[in-house]
């Protein structure tokens, strides 16, 4: 079997990436972490409208796109007009991979879609993430993640009882969608390498946040039970939940299974629970889970944050306290582990940012550089990879097609 050295696992795959934000950019990020050569095709004197996203833009300069477009190059063309669907029809037919994330129908209105890129490179992947899906009804409706977040049932079921829906505080039908059509990627690659053949990935974002609901269909189709919003809480599981501590900080305390239950009574001073008919069983602690939860926090409570940890790390207790970003900048663990890198901005300097995940011990990513300039590499893709010459780099230039 060969054996790589100094090289990272999927280096020998090109991938070209078009569409824009995040669902499709995303997609391309985790290949590129893992060596992909990322070729981003963007707007040319736009870019992807993630070069000014981001709630912090010191300089002008989002704070996000370095993370989304890591490791990756950047070229540019106007695939509205002919020369630019040419130029880049050129580009695929040398590439592996095909990501998009338009509406559906736009790639082939374009002269771009499967069945004419296949002609050209019959193995190419084509991974597809939308809102909806290809087929059905509603492929055809502009969907964005928060949308798919919604169809897909996660907002239901997602903040407290008495208020509306919530949303998670980052961009999760996007990532979602995009991490699975990573896998789904991965998967065709292993398929074209048994039989040659390219095929394409149809990632959905409402049908990637449908697949964490967990057993959440069944319970209505077989029990005919609604899901409700439970805050902090999930039903019937206890204890599991925030609870206060003598010097104001909040600590997390997941103790639902039973042994687990029993040796958080036990670093309570109270074993007695563990063998208590209301909370001596998982349903039992489940259906009285207010009070269980009273009874824990006034424990808490009496206990800075500091020490109640260490009671309930010795005791095998699962705890710890909800981190922000500053936590994670600090933390021992982070810092063993490098989950989180730093690589040079050329104008912001050092820049943090998280580190690449999975981890594989014989074959591991790496962010090499963050987020290319618009259009920083069309030279050595245009002329190097495709031969262009300097005139037709220039004709393309005044005509505004790169």
């Amino acid at each position: 079997m060969t054996q790589l050295k100094n090289s990272l696992p999927l280096d020998d795959l090109r991938v070209v990436e078009l569409g824009s934000l995040l669902a499709g950019p995303f997609c391309g990020q985790l290949l590129g972490d893992f060596g992909a050569e990322v070729i981003k095709v963007e707007d040319p004197g736009v870019g992807d409208p993630m070069r000014q996203w981001g709630r912090e833009k010191p300089y002008g300069t989002s704070l996000w796109w370095p993370v989304v477009a890591r490791n990756k190059k950047s070229v540019t063309a106007d695939l509205r007009t002919q020369k630019g669907q040419d130029l880049i029809r050129k580009l695929i037919s040398k590439a592996d991979i095909l990501i998009e994330n338009f509406r559906p129908g736009t790639l082939e209105k374009w002269g771009l879609g499967p069945e004419q890129l296949w002609k050209i490179n019959p193995g190419l992947i084509i991974t597809r993430v939308t809102g909806f899906g290809q087929t059905g009804p509603y492929s055809e409706r502009a969907g964005f993640g928060s949308i798919g977040e919604a169809m897909g049932g996660i907002r239901y079921i997602t903040g407290d009882h008495d208020r509306p829906p919530a949303r998670t505080g980052v961009s999760l039908g996007d990532s979602l969608a995009a991490t699975f059509a990573t896998l789904g990627t991965l998967v065709a690659l292993h398929y074209r390498a048994r039989t040659g053949k390219g095929q394409v990935v149809d990632s959905a974002i409402y049908e990637a946040v449908l697949a964490l609901t967990e057993s959440l269909i069944p319970e209505w189709q077989i029990a005919g039970y609604q899901r409700e919003r439970t805050g902090a809480t999930l039903p019937n599981v206890a204890p599991s939940n925030v609870y206060p501590t003598h010097d104001g900080e909040m600590i997390l305390i997941a103790a639902n299974q039973d042994g687990v239950f029993r040796r958080l009574a036990t670093a309570m001073g109270r074993p007695d629970l563990a063998d208590d008919a209301r909370y001596s069983t998982h349903s039992a602690r489940g259906s009285n889970m207010d009070e269980l939860d009273g009874l824990i926090a006034t424990w808490t409570n009496t206990l800075n944050a500091d020490d109640l940890l260490e009671t309930l790390h010795s005791g095998g207790v699962p705890c710890g306290r909800i981190f922000r970003a500053k936590d994670m900048m600090s933390d021992p663990h982070f810092a063993a582990r490098e989950a989180i890198v730093k690589l040079q901005h050329p104008d912001l300097g050092d820049f943090a940012m998280q580190n690449v995940f999975p981890r594989l011990s014989e074959s591991p990513g790496e962010v090499r550089h963050v987020g290319p300039t618009l259009g920083q590499h069309n030279q050595e893709i245009y002329q190097a990879l495709l031969g262009l010459n300097d005139d037709e780099m220039s004709s393309l230039s005044a005509a505004g097609v790169i």
